[in-house]
């Protein structure tokens, strides 16, 4: 139930067993449906997530009912709302499991008391933010005068398995493209 989360946490260092064991218990398993919302819009974030199986997707909708993604957290990756997280404030997204999830979780409280008390776990949250940091700027100026097929080529290139495992509409949301835009451009590659 914790390999994952076990090889993920090492990447930050070496740690004992013991001190694994501590911050393993800190992690409920929940086992979610496909499309289930873990965060509603307006609500502030109390969990992270640790994928074991399954993806997570960050979204908004705007006032038209068009959905945007900001991000999605597959197998092995952390996923939240971390600005609400972070912060204590509404969300103004939504999170949800795109696919049948098993998820490991852990409060925020819990989350920060680990990041205080072991200097790898430290490690780790450092490491999501620099993760996301990374992948939110790679995407915002990676996709600055890009047009449509260099979109989908960065997409491929960055996350090879992201297009045959989300939906048209997810992935065009994420691109910021039509989903039947996507759709001749994936059967021309």
């Amino acid at each position: 139930m914790f390999k994952q989360l076990e090889d993920y946490i090492k990447q930050s260092g070496e740690i004992d067993e013991k001190t694994l064991a501590f911050i393993f218990s800190k992690f409920k398993l929940i086992k979610t449906r496909r499309n289930q919302l873990l965060l509603d819009y307006h609500e502030v974030c109390k969990n992270h997530y640790f994928v074991n199986q399954g993806c997570i997707r960050v979204f908004t909708i705007n006032k038209t009912g068009l959905e945007t993604t900001r991000f999605f957290a597959f197998e092995g990756c952390f996923g939240t709302a971390l600005p609400s997280l972070i912060d204590q404030l509404p969300a103004f997204e939504y999170l949800q499991t795109i696919e049948k999830s098993e998820l490991l979780t852990i409060t925020r409280a819990d989350f920060y008391s680990l990041v205080d008390q072991i200097p790898q776990f430290a490690n780790v949250y450092r490491h999501i933010l620099e993760l996301g940091f990374i992948t939110a700027q790679k995407r915002i100026y990676g996709f600055q005068g890009f047009d449509a097929k260099e979109k989908v080529n960065w997409v491929n290139n960055h996350y090879p398995k992201f297009l045959s495992r989300i939906s048209n509409k997810m992935a065009a949301s994420y691109l910021g493209l039509s989903p039947s835009t996507l759709s001749r451009i994936k059967h021309k590659l």
